[in-house]
């Protein structure tokens, strides 16, 4: 059994999209104990920005006449594909940055798609797969806020994991994160706290559930 995971955020340890991960995780890995985990941070180890140009021109240049760079992002995208095909179940810790998706999680994705395993149009290899989706957000975005409408990320992860590659999403959505730092959010601190509760409990229940769902496809 094998687990993928990925970790975008940028606040190491502090960061409230690992934690709520490793409850999803430790789930899947007490029901799993025989499994193996394949992690991806993208924070500590970010793909590069021009990667995706290079693979997307190396792949329309005839192998001989390749530049190195363009090797290497076309190797680089096939490693990134490998992982993604190994795997069995999926945990996958994305963040709201600037209203919209973290710049590692679509980079790493522009690259994954260059991959011929994960172009656009083929049948998709992770349809059906079981995955948490844990996305986390630093203020609130529902309606009646001031900020409802202004989440531009959420509903990007539910369409390219979701709808596009096709996989069984599990999401736990944890929002409020930065209450704790801003003074001028402290009014919001007991929401943030039963927010935080609510996305470990639904994380344990995720991972308890992708993990069911690996066994049961294999059986």
């Amino acid at each position: 059994m094998i687990l993928f995971r990925l970790d975008a955020s940028i606040q190491g340890e502090r960061s409230v999209s690992r934690q709520v991960a490793d409850t999803a995780e430790a789930a899947w890995r007490r029901a799993r104990p025989d499994g193996r985990v394949i992690h991806r941070d993208l924070a500590t180890t970010p793909v590069p920005a021009d990667a995706w140009a290079l693979a997307v021109t190396g792949n329309a240049t005839p192998e001989e006449l390749r530049t190195d760079a363009q090797r290497d992002a076309i190797a680089l995208a096939a490693e990134l594909a490998d992982e993604m095909a190994q795997a069995d179940a999926y945990v996958l810790a994305v963040p709201l940055y600037n209203y919209g998706v973290s710049q590692h999680v679509k980079t790493w994705l522009d690259l994954l798609f260059t991959d011929p395993r994960f172009a656009p149009g083929t049948e998709p290899l992770l349809a059906g797969r079981p995955t948490a989706l844990v996305i986390t957000r630093g203020g609130g975005y529902g309606e009646g806020t001031p900020r409802a409408g202004w989440d531009h990320a959420t509903p990007w992860y539910r369409r390219m994991f979701g709808d596009l590659m096709r996989m069984d999403l599990h999401v736990s959505e944890v929002e409020l994160t930065l209450a704790e730092v801003h003074d001028s959010m402290a009014p919001l601190r007991p929401l943030a706290k039963e927010s935080l509760r609510a996305g470990h409990e639904s994380a344990e229940r995720h991972g308890r559930v992708i993990a069911g769902q690996t066994a049961s496809a294999l059986t």
